[in-house]
This record gives structure tokens, C-alpha cells and sequence, in this order.
């Protein structure tokens, strides 16, 4: 059975309708507290033409993804662009825009129930958005922010990737055990690959060659070969893995095992663990630098950041950060896309049980 996010220090249980029973944490999120951490240079954004659209309110964010501004023509002049970023509202069952030029929400699109991942096309032409409670991924067109396609998942989807040419994105679902496998020419499941157990995190290597997914319930990394869309390794790690970052030669694997208080390296060469650094407690997920030198993983326990040095797999630096019950920042492979994220149901972090559908509590 499935682990999910704990609020530190705090036992209690409570559920949502229609979908899982979730750890203790999840009373204080129907105020939609959400404080993002965002490590400065790890997350950019989507560089769009389409025109402002001002007087939306502003939701508090959630899940924030982007595709870098580098994507974007250098002779376009600024009248016609604009760098956004789409953040999920898990309670809200929406997407928020935001124009980080002004800091101001934009747009909000209504997307299916209980919106939990998002990531944004290589190009920039399109936000995958996974819905939790609805087993299905919203496509936005970031042209018009609005929805084009709703796409059958399966069971409580989280995290999404796409491969480095866009053509396919990468679906985890949580209660389903699997990776729904989409072609993205036509918004439509073309594989579904069977993996561990929970899910979690995905991220795709430079290359495109290969697929990673943390499960979250056996402690795992499974290993998929995109020409065959078959697990090929499956890899141990420490207990409780959620977020993981391909570094940008994609040579090493960062996975943050969050009942573990520690990151395991894995040699992409080999599919096998080659270091184990402590970190702070309950790390919850891991970000690259673009040069791949450092790497930065929060501590949702310990309310700060460790830098590790990548050379040698050593943490040199403890930044202190606000205190928060639910904040996560989460990185994918920086040259493609980054994202921070919050306040959401999703994988383990601490040992609590996913159970069957329960009416909310208030």
C-alpha cells in the first residue's frame, strides 16, 4: 500500500472524497497553505506569444512548471513575449498563470479534479497536467490557456515528463502500479508499463533513452527502455524514494529517499547505487545546477536545503529555509524543465498507509 506525505509530527489520519486516505498533513491543507521553494537559477519558464489576459484572482500555488525562455527566438521583442508559469491547484481543481514579469495571475484554467503534476512541452506549446482524483491529464494549449484534451490515465496520476523531442510524455499512477506511455501527436495512451509499487517521480534521460520512476512503495527505482517501453532494472534504493533528478550529461541518477534521511546515486551505466549521502530529514526531492556541479535537495523535515557537491557526493552546505508542513521543491534535469511544488497529496514521506476513498474531514 501506498505512503504518503506526513505532516512532521503529527499522527492523525484523514481522507478526501474521491480518493485516497492520506497522511496526517492533510487537515491544514484545506486552508491551501503553500510556500514555494525554489532554489534561484533551478526553474525557468515558458516563453509564450499568447496576450495577457489580466483581473484573474490569485490562487495560492502549488505545483509550478516551466520550459526555458532560451526555447524562444532572441530577436522577439518583449511586446510579444511573455515568461509564465503554470501552477497547480490541487484544491481548486484549476491551473493558475502567472506572468513572472509582473508577478500577477494572468489566467486560471479549470482542469479536472484535484490537479497534482504539470510539465510543459519542450517546444512550449503545451502544460500536461496529471488530475489525482479524476485518473486523467488535462492538456493546455499555453497559445490560449485553455484545455484541448482530457486524456484517460491511471488510477491517482502524479508525476509527468516528456521526452527531450516532445512526441511522448511519461505518466506515473500512483494507485494503478504504472506508467501510462503518451503520444502526444494525439493525446492518446499508447503503452501502459508496469512498474513498482506507488510510483512516484518520473524523469527521462537527455538522450531520451531511457525512463526513471521512483516507487514509492517497494523502495525502488525502476528502469525503462523507451525502444522496447519495458522495464529493464530495477534498482534498490533507500526507503521511501519520491522526487529524483537526471543529471545533465545523464551519467548519474539523484533519488531522495524520504524515510530514508538520505540521496542514493545511481550510475546510469550500470543501474546500480554508487554513493549514499545523508541529507536532512525527510528529503523530498532533488534539482541539478545546469552545469550539473551542485545538486539541491529539501528537507521537508528539517525545513532547509542541502548542496551537494557532485564531484564528491557530499553535502557542503545546509541552507535554512522557511518552515513549512508540505513545501517541495522538485527538479527535473534542469536543461529541460524544473518545477517546484507544495501543499499536495502524492507519494510517501513518512510511513503512513494509502487506503481506499474516504469522505474528507473538516
Amino acid at each position: 500500500m501506498a505512503r504518503l506525505f506526513r505532516k512532521v509530527g503529527d499522527s492523525r489520519h484523514s481522507g478526501f472524497s474521491g480518493g485516497f486516505r492520506l497522511g496526517g498533513w492533510w487537515s491544514p491543507i484545506r486552508r491551501v497553505l503553500a510556500v514555494v521553494a525554489v532554489v534561484a537559477g533551478l526553474v525557468t519558464m515558458l516563453v509564450s506569444p499568447a496576450p495577457a489576459q489580466p483581473g484573474s484572482p490569485q490562487p495560492v500555488p502549488g505545483y509550478v512548471a516551466g520550459a526555458g525562455s532560451r526555447t524562444a527566438p532572441k530577436t522577439v521583442t518583449a511586446a510579444r513575449q511573455r515568461t509564465l508559469a503554470y501552477v497547480t491547484n490541487f484544491n481548486s481543481n484549476t491551473v493558475s498563470v502567472i506572468n513572472t514579469a509582473t508577478n500577477t495571475v494572468i489566467a486560471t484554467i479549470p482542469v479536472g479534479a484535484n490537479p497534482r503534476g504539470v510539465a510543459v512541452s519542450p517546444g512550449g506549446t503545451r502544460a500536461y497536467v496529471t488530475n489525482f482524483g479524476s485518473t486523467t491529464v488535462s492538456v493546455i494549449s499555453t497559445a490560449t490557456n485553455t484545455v484541448i484534451a482530457t486524456i484517460p490515465v491511471g488510477s491517482a496520476p502524479v508525476g509527468v515528463a516528456f521526452s527531450p523531442g516532445g512526441t511522448r510524455a511519461y505518466v506515473t499512477n500512483s494507485a494503478s502500479n504504472t506508467v501510462s506511455l503518451i503520444n502526444t501527436a494525439t493525446n492518446t495512451v499508447i503503452a501502459t508499463i508496469p512498474v513498482g509499487s506507488v510510483p512516484a517521480g518520473v524523469a527521462v534521460s537527455p538522450g531520451g533513452t531511457r525512463v526513471y520512476v521512483t516507487n514509492n512503495g517497494s523502495n525502488t527505482v525502476s528502469v525503462i527502455a523507451t525502444a522496447t517501453n519495458a522495464v529493464i532494472a530495477t534498482i534498490p534504493v533507500g526507503a521511501g524514494p519520491v522526487g529524483m533528478a537526471v543529471s545533465p550529461r545523464g551519467t548519474r541518477v539523484y533519488v531522495a529517499n524520504n524515510a530514508s534521511t538520505t540521496v542514493s546515486v545511481i550510475a546510469t551505466a550500470t543501474n546500480t547505487v554508487i554513493a549514499t549521502i545523508p541529507v536532512g530529514n525527510n528529503p523530498a526531492d532533488v534539482a541539478f545546477s545546469p552545469g550539473g556541479t551542485r545538486a539541491y535537495v529539501t528537507n521537508l523535515g528539517s525545513n532547509t536545503v542541502s548542496v551537494i557537491d557532485t564531484a564528491a557526493d557530499t553535502v557542503i552546505a545546509t541552507i535554512p529555509v522557511a518552515p513549512s508542513r508540505f513545501a517541495w521543491l522538485s527538479g527535473v534535469s534542469a536543461p529541460r524543465n524544473a518545477k517546484a511544488q507544495e501543499s499536495q497529496p502524492g507519494p510517501r514521506q513518512a510511513r503512513t498507509p494509502l487506503r481506499p476513498t474516504q469522505s474528507a474531514r473538516t
